[in-house]
């Protein structure tokens, strides 16, 4: 901008200069500040060194200046031109006046000026200003308001404008916020941004599409393992029903049902990203009431009691009902695997879409709260699951916008808290 506005003024400057010169009023202000009333009360030049210096330069400077009242005060030689202009200055405010061409005799200037002496029309010779001298002395003038007017922009202007440039930044970033495993299919928009970030953007897409596409191959592998799993070990399982009884046949078959357990949990985990299917209204107190039921005669075969309360009379959420009862499910299969054959299994429903499943065992230690929901981590080693029963209990909450807890009961044991505040109706 500044450089811009400089070069417009020094071009205006060249085309409106058609003499080629300017005239500077310089001797003239410098004999108006030497002008001073002598002891008879008349006007008169003092000898001052400025007006000196004027005089060494200009030998024949010549000056006149009119007063107010009309009082006329002559110096040097007055050009025959000019000698008739005294009577008429009263009228005259301004002019600059200047001849074709050197030696440029009747250069001069007309200026109304006040001092404490009063208001003066004063006229007096002038003399050239060379451009670059014009150049400098109104870049003086006019570098100040303009490093103002730059500091002006710079701290509001240049904030709004780079606010203005960055905004689709800002909300590309918003956008990555909801880049997640459940939504991989997302990408990021490139019209709001500038051209310069687009080419990031489209490599940001790029690599999601291809990480898409791997974790797209790598579900469909462990789909297709799964369901391969299944054929060989219902054989395997077929062919161990007929060796004869003994504790090497019950050993093959608890590490059987083992494989059968991680083929099923793998399979779950696939259909519960595979087949999501549109939320209904589910009613959580009548799916623990039958998850209860079902799962009754297997906790009573392990030695435990199960017990099924209501502290509400409905509660209902908008969800997946099978994968809901297949959540409730695998925490009531979790305790009694790990409770200690004893005790009391209660599935409780709880208001605001809350459904607790606590136990009798010896609980979960809080260091080891969160890793429990990590896929394939296990507490203690055993013989039976494999480990992905709480991570697909943790999924399934998530997909419903709602979220997993461990407590500690009344009794000691464990309490596994599912709530889903979020999608109740």
């Amino acid at each position: 901008m500044l450089f811009a506005f400089g070069l417009s003024f020094v071009t205006l400057l060249v085309v409106a200069d058609e003499g080629g010169a300017l005239v500077s009023p310089a001797p003239v202000e410098t004999a108006f500040r030497a002008l001073k009333r002598n002891a008879s009360g008349k006007f008169e030049l003092a000898d001052t060194a400025d007006l000196a210096r004027v005089r060494i330069k200009q030998p024949d400077f010549w000056f006149i200046a009119r007063s107010e009242k009309g009082e006329i005060i002559e110096a040097g030689d007055v050009p025959d031109i000019y000698r008739g202009m005294s009577g008429v200055l009263g009228r005259m405010t301004y002019s600059d006046i200047r001849d074709d061409g050197p030696p440029s005799h009747y250069l001069a200037v007309i200026r109304r000026m006040t001092n404490e002496e009063g208001t003066f029309t004063v006229f007096g010779q002038g003399t050239l200003l060379s451009q670059p001298s014009l150049i400098l002395s109104f870049s003086r003038l006019f570098v100040a308001p303009m490093l103002v007017l730059l500091a002006l922009v710079t701290i509001f202007g240049v904030p709004r404008i780079v606010n203005r440039a960055i905004r689709g930044i800002s909300d590309l970033a918003r956008e990555t916020d909801e880049i997640d495993i459940a939504h991989r299919s997302h990408r990021l928009a490139e019209t709001a941004v500038p051209s310069e970030v687009r080419p990031l953007v489209r490599g940001i897409n790029s690599a999601l599409h291809r990480l898409d596409q791997s974790y797209g191959q790598h579900q469909r592998f462990i789909l297709d393992a799964a369901h391969e799993l299944r054929t060989p070990v219902a054989i395997l399982q077929a062919r161990l029903d007929l060796l004869a009884c003994g504790p090497e046949r019950d050993r093959l078959v608890s590490d059987c049902e083992r494989i059968s357990a991680l083929a099923e949990q793998l399979l779950d985990l696939q259909r519960l990203e595979a087949n999501a299917r549109p939320f209904t209204s589910v009613e959580l107190v009548a799916l623990c009431r039958t998850v209860a039921a079902d799962l009754a005669p297997l906790a009573i075969d392990e030695g435990y009691d199960l017990s099924f309360e209501q502290n509400t009379e409905q509660s209902l959420i908008q969800g997946d009902a099978a994968s809901l009862e297949r959540a409730v499910t695998n925490l009531v299969q979790n305790a009694i695997e790990h409770a200690g054959n004893q005790g009391v299994i209660v599935v409780r429903v709880e208001p605001d879409g809350v459904i607790e499943i606590s136990d009798d065992g010896p609980g979960i230690p809080e260091a080891e709260r969160q890793r429990v929901f990590e896929a394939f981590y296990r507490l203690k080693p055993r013989d039976r699951g494999a480990g992905l029963g709480l991570n697909l209990v943790l999924q399934i909450a998530e997909r419903h916008n709602g979220r997993i807890s461990i407590l500690t009961s009344p009794t000691g044991g464990a309490c596994f808290r599912l709530a889903f505040g979020q999608a109740r109706i």
